[in-house]
């Protein structure tokens, strides 16, 4: 019964798929230039299959209902795969019109599923093919969303080098209208091996509907690896330390969503030993064949805690916890480093003599700002590494709900009304468990490279305006609190940077310790343990009063350039008369330039 079964099923996800194809085909089928009639703004999707001729030249704009956003999924594109992205487009503007902000463009060269997503309450695109007589397929997907609303489970970043992860609600089916991203980041050195436990998506030739998308870098413009979706169990692998994976799905048909692991595969050269420092651990690889070379396996390799034991693959790898498996933690002179031994055991030959060489290999991480060493001695008889490298202290930044600091904002960017209270948490993430962060230098600026202007929240500990409160020192969390602003003359983004010094609590002479300092009495800009965080945009919700009301979204692309009518002629000079003629002969050139040419603007 398993064989009919599956057939079964089969049969109805493909029934299914055709179902929905043969809906989206009679509401949406529409070559460039036919007018689609306008989209329905109690819809919250559509789904559009364009068939495109030579020669097109179009222009459509998107509305949005007011506090939503817009996101389009260009699933499938088929344009002319010898056209040049000059000639043969799809340009996507943040705008009512061609003037908007340039999201992105898409051509044939693309290696990516292009997605992009409103700022503004419209979205326009621009469509150009060129003179080659051939079929061209473009399937849009586009839906109206809110950043206030997440799906739990819904992307997120991995970083360990190896781990799992699935859908939102796996096995239960997956939910509608959502976009997920994981990005998966291991050490230098390694590459991914991703592999599907199970695939359980709905069927299609193309994987227009609801797909799985895998990129090989960090982002999704990266390369795309593959593209897939119905069932299946597929393994992918990257090139470089990073991999992207993206989970689209649409409004009809869901089903159990995917189950996926992945696995770290070391890439590098060795030919002795490397070392490297984390902020948790510190990670030393050696080559198989370098132990060989002295007699030794990985059988014979312990640490401080023999209890340790390295994990063996093509090389033998040792990650080791900053406190545990007998490493040393030492402070002295503003730094901290962290030591730790790995030894070679084996039986002497004689109870006298010996002609084995013994190999001890002293691993050191001194925890710094931002560079690495490494510094190897060798003696005649016994060879005794000591390999030492500058690490750095993983911190991140993230605005919470509350002051109880539980439930973390995970919408980027997060929208927030003016005055609205801020609660921000500066987190660092060690094993090390005596270690406290200090909120030294927290500032704002409306751009991300933080150039002028700025205005600082927190300088040397103390607050620098009158909403801002810092808290107390509290172990591995930085916290302050403050009322959200904008700059003026610039846009509604802002940003954040926090400058943190970590220290050792059990040191009263520490930075740390000290608090709030008005007035120094050194510099301490070498102090070796600081680390920068930097949290943004954030932007503030858009005025209702300006947002207008529904017959905006019905006026005429002509209407939108029109004058208000008057409020009484007794208002008005003679220079205000003028000035209205001036603005009808315009109207009446745009109307007669925007005849000539090519461009259409047609409302979805």
């Amino acid at each position: 019964m398993e064989v009919p079964g599956r057939l079964i099923l089969s049969a109805l996800l493909i029934a299914s798929c055709l179902a929905e194809l043969n809906s989206t085909e009679a509401e949406g089928r529409s070559s460039c230039t036919a007018s689609l009639g306008g989209a329905n703004m109690a819809d919250t999707h559509k789904a559009l299959i364009l068939k495109l001729n030579a020669d097109e030249n179009c222009t459509w704009t998107i509305y949005r209902p007011e506090n939503k956003s817009i996101r389009s999924i260009f699933s499938h594109v088929q344009l002319d795969p010898d056209g040049r992205c000059e000639s043969e487009n799809i340009q996507v503007f943040d705008g009512p019109s061609t003037n908007g902000p340039l999201l992105g463009k898409i051509c044939s060269e693309n290696d990516y599923v292009p997605v992009f997503e409103s700022s503004s309450n419209t979205l326009t695109f621009q469509i150009l093919t060129d003179s080659a007589r051939i079929q061209r397929n473009v399937f849009i997907f586009y839906y109206f969303f809110s950043y206030d609303t997440s799906i739990p489970g819904c992307g997120g970043y991995l970083g360990a080098l190896e781990g799992s992860f699935t859908s939102p609600n796996y096995p239960k089916p997956h939910p509608e209208l959502a976009y997920c991203v994981w990005h998966i980041q291991v050490d230098q050195g390694y590459r991914i091996k991703l592999n599907f436990k199970e695939i359980f998506l709905e069927v299609d030739a193309h994987c227009r509907f609801d797909f799985i998308a895998v990129y090989d870098g960090s982002s999704t413009n990266s390369g795309l690896i593959g593209k897939v979706c119905g069932r299946g169990a597929p393994t992918f692998e990257s090139s470089s330390d990073s991999l992207t994976v993206v989970l689209s799905t649409d409004y009809a048909n869901s089903y159990r969503g995917f189950s996926a692991s992945y696995a770290s595969i070391y890439t590098e050269s060795v030919n002795t030993t490397s070392l490297t420092c984390a902020s948790d651990k510190m990670r030393v690889i050696i080559n198989k064949s370098y132990l060989a070379s002295f007699g030794y396996d990985e059988n014979n390799l312990q640490l401080n805690d023999p209890t340790c034991r390295p994990k063996v693959s093509n090389v033998v790898e040792f990650a080791i916890p900053l406190d545990e498996c007998g490493t040393v933690k030492r402070v002295e002179d503003h730094s901290i480093t962290y030591t730790n031994i790995i030894t070679f055991t084996a039986s002497p030959t004689s109870a006298v003599i010996t002609r084995q060489k013994h190999l001890q290999i002293v691993v050191k991480c001194e925890m710094e700002h931002n560079s690495t060493v490494e510094i190897m001695y060798i003696t005649e008889d016994d060879v005794i590494q000591n390999q030492i490298a500058l690490g750095k202290y993983n911190t991140s930044m993230a605005l919470f709900e509350s002051n109880l600091f539980e439930n973390p904002i995970l919408e980027s960017p997060y929208y927030v009304d003016l005055n609205q209270t801020l609660f921000v948490q500066v987190s660092l993430h060690t094993s090390d468990p005596n270690l406290v962060v200090f909120l030294d230098t927290c500032r704002a600026s409306p751009t991300s490279d933080f150039a002028s202007p700025t205005y600082d929240l927190i300088r040397s500990g103390c607050s620098r305006d009158e909403t801002c409160e810092v808290y107390p020192l509290s172990g591995h969390h930085g916290r302050f609190q403050f009322n959200a602003f904008k700059f003026l003359r610039s846009l509604s983004s802002v940003y954040l940077q926090c400058k943190v010094l970590i220290c050792d609590s059990d040191d009263p002479q520490s930075r740390c310790s000290q608090g709030c300092v008005s007035r120094r009495k050194r510099d301490i800009s070498s102090y070796k343990w600081k680390a920068d965080s930097i949290l943004g945009p954030i932007r503030l919700k858009r005025d209702r009063s300006a947002s207008g009301n529904s017959e905006l979204l019905h006026r005429t692309h002509a209407d939108e350039t029109q004058s208000q009518p008057f409020d009484g002629l007794h208002l008005f000079s003679f220079g205000v008369l003028a000035l209205n003629a001036v603005i009808v002969a315009t109207i009446a050139v745009k109307r007669f330039v925007n005849q000539r040419t090519n461009y259409k603007y047609q409302r979805l």
